[in-house]
């Protein structure tokens, strides 16, 4: 927890240039107060410019519970809510299938619309709680 005070102290003085210093302070504000248990997971969201990243994350073992990513697609891969939908789908039942039913969203400072938005609702329709 000393890393994550000292973190908000710099983040507090720390002079906002470009959109990836906005992301890593939204990032900051979420891991605050998101903890993965082992009762529940925490469902970790990443998006680049080439792929989307899904990982269960137990924090407190400091473990990566499972992970699906759009890296294992072979060919090119469009970057859009359909592709993202897709995707919280197969991680949802790659969790269902580990026993994981219940799970703390991280949406990894990114906004909650779009691709996000989209990897949440089909993880929920498949039957998991977030």
């Amino acid at each position: 927890m000393f890393a994550a005070k000292s973190a908000k102290r710099w983040l507090k003085f720390m002079k906002l240039k470009n959109r990836m210093d906005y992301l890593r302070r939204r990032h900051w504000r979420v891991r605050n107060r998101v903890i993965g248990t082992a009762e529940r997971p925490r469902m970790c969201v990443r998006i680049t410019h080439q792929h989307i990243y899904v990982q269960f994350i137990d924090d407190r073992k400091a473990v990566s519970l499972t992970a699906v990513s759009t890296v294992q697609e072979e060919g090119v891969v469009k970057l859009n809510v359909a592709t993202a939908q897709a995707l919280g789908k197969k991680a949802a039942e790659l969790a269902l299938v580990q026993g994981i039913r219940q799970v703390v969203f991280d949406r990894g400072g990114h906004k909650y619309n779009g691709r996000v938005k989209a990897i949440a609702e089909a993880a929920r329709a498949a039957g998991m709680k977030l």
